[in-house]
Formats: structure tokens, sequence, C-alpha cells
């Protein structure tokens, strides 16, 4: 979810001061519908882009802007703001506000403690800018419209954005598929199975079959489910076990309406109550993708926790989409 961090560090490689130059596009603040949300960014060298921005005429506009600040000192910056309908022709009709500067291979040591979840602090300075990561921090959010941020200013954002965490029991063809096409998602896998053969698959943890259920025991609460196993019996115990803990985003697991209705029987045979049995997802998938082939079935169930409301989100449907931010705008050099 931070492919641009990756590219920074091969760009800057053991020596960031013999670094060819480099421009980083940031996005501040966007609003409305706009092609990517705060804290999205590229890199630009005079040849290569790296990363995207959300394409189109933005991208374009930026990428000329990356390029031109490149001529400018190591440490120049500048704070742009872009309507999307009115100045590039987009049809999203957003407003993007982006920042755009060359980066200065001299303070690039925050780089070796950036990470996801980790918050980026960015000091806007004369002909610099000044960072540090922190663990966290707090502030209110940056706006697409109005002053912009000027010198003197500290910005903060989070790094990367949320990844749910994904528990996943199974290792067998649909497993593995689901695993395959996760990559690049904004998903945290935790995969399981109680099978020796699978151990050489890269990511799996083998667990005993009397020990599996234990697994659930560290999943957050916005955690989602996903139960596959290779017996039913086995996949029973995981959805009585995820039951019996708080609520988790997603109690899934892979089955026909029979199998759903057998297990709902036993669970209220086991006292389990109605509220409680409501919370399992079984056939899982997204509504209305046919096919029983892996890959389907995979891409359904991806689809199905990409639609999962992210933690605090606000499940009913908006027409006029909110401001996406996740910068922040801690204080002033002088405050």
């Amino acid at each position: 979810m931070s492919a641009w961090l990756d590219h920074l560090r091969a760009l800057a490689g053991q020596k960031p001061v013999a670094m060819a130059p480099v421009a980083m596009i940031s996005v501040l603040a966007s609003e409305g519908s706009a092609p990517r949300g705060a804290g999205t960014r590229m890199l630009v060298t005079a040849e290569t882009p790296f990363g995207t921005i959300g394409g189109g005429q933005l991208e374009f506009r930026a990428i000329e802007q990356a390029r031109a600040i490149l001529s400018q000192p190591a440490g120049a910056w500048r704070v742009q703001d872009y309507p999307l309908g009115p100045l590039l022709g987009q049809c999203c009709g957003g407003r993007v506000r982006l920042l755009v500067e060359h980066l200065d291979p001299a303070r690039l040591g925050w780089l070796a403690h950036a990470a996801e979840g980790r918050v980026l602090v960015s000091a806007l300075r004369p002909g610099t800018i000044e960072r540090r990561v922190v663990a966290d921090a707090a502030a209110p959010p940056l706006s697409a419209r109005g002053d912009r941020p000027r010198e003197g200013d500290v910005l903060a954002e989070r790094i990367g954005q949320y990844r749910r965490p994904l528990y996943l029991f199974g290792a067998g063809h649909v497993g593995q598929a689901i695993a395959r096409h996760a990559t690049g998602l904004p998903l945290r896998l935790c995969w399981f199975d109680s099978r020796p053969l699978f151990e050489t698959i890269e990511g799996v943890a083998t667990v005993a079959e009397d020990a599996i259920e234990a697994c659930l025991a560290d999943a957050a609460d916005d955690a989602a489910v996903v139960i596959l196993t290779h017996d039913h019996g086995l996949d029973y115990r995981l959805v009585r076990a995820a039951l019996a803990r708080p609520a988790l985003a997603l109690v899934g697991v892979i089955g026909s309406q029979t199998k759903r209705a057998r297990f709902l029987a036993r669970l209220h045979r086991e006292g389990v109550d109605g509220p409680t049995c409501a919370r399992l997802t079984c056939p899982i998938g997204q509504p209305g993708i046919a096919g029983k082939e892996p890959d389907v079935i995979a891409i359904a169930t991806l689809a199905q926790l990409l639609a999962l409301p992210a933690p605090g989100e606000q499940v009913a449907p908006q027409i006029e989409p909110a401001m996406s931010c996740e910068t922040r705008l801690i204080g002033s050099a002088g405050a």
C-alpha cells in the first residue's frame, strides 16, 4: 500500500547523497470525486515516473510540474491546487491539492524509519522540507480549498492506507487463489492450515488441528475471517470460535445454502442466539458472481471483503463523497 517507499528506497540505494535528481508528488487533500485520496504519492525522475496519483490530465500536469522543479535546487517545493473539472476537463469534477518537491538527498534519514501505520511529519521550511517519522500524531484535516500550507507549517500523515486483517483458514486451491489475488489489495493476510503438506507455501502458518481455533484469539475486531478448510467439522469449529468472540467484520465459510442451514441448526441446538447466528456468511462471495472455479470464488470473496466498511466509516451511501484526507496540519513553526 506504500509502493512509493519501495521506489524511493530503490532510487536512494546505499548512498542517498549520490541519488539522481528525484521529484515527489504528494496528494495533500482531495475533495469530491477525485482519482486518489490524501497520502497518495508518486516519484518522477527526468526519464521515468514511478507509481501513480490516478492518471489522466491531473497526473500529466503533475509530472510536468515535477520535472520542472527538478531544475530548481534540491529541497525546492510548492503546493498546487487542481479543480479537476474547470482546469483539467476531467469529468470526475473534484479538487486535489498537491505538494510537488525536489527531494533533498541529504534529508532522507527519515526513510530508514518509515513504515505503514507510522506517521510522517513534514516541516515546510524555506527551500526545503524537514521530515521525521513518529509513532502517532493527531491534528485536524487539511482541506483541498482555502489557504494553502505555507512556510512554517508542519504536516502529519499516516503512512499507507488502512488494511483490514484477513484471517484465512485453508491453503487448498481456493485459499491459494485468494492469497494470490489479494496481493496489492488493502488487506493484511494471516493464513493458517493444519496440514503439514502446505508448510512450504510462503505465508502459510501450519498449526495443529486441535489448536487452530486459538489463532483467532489475537484477531482485532475489524478482522475478516474466511474459512475454507478440507473438513466440514473443522470449518464448524472455526465458525463456532469466531462467533463466540466479539463481533468481527465478517465471519464467512465456503459452502452451499445446505451447509449454511446445517451449521445454523447446530449452532441453535448449542444455544447460540439468533443475532449471533445472523453474523455467519455462507456461501462466501459477492452476490451475483457465479462460478465455482477457485479463481472466481477468490475474486468474488475479495470483492465482498473490499465492500466492507472501514472502521468508523458511514455505511449509508452518500450522494456527494466527503473530503478524503489523511494528511493533518499540526501547527506552525512559530506557534
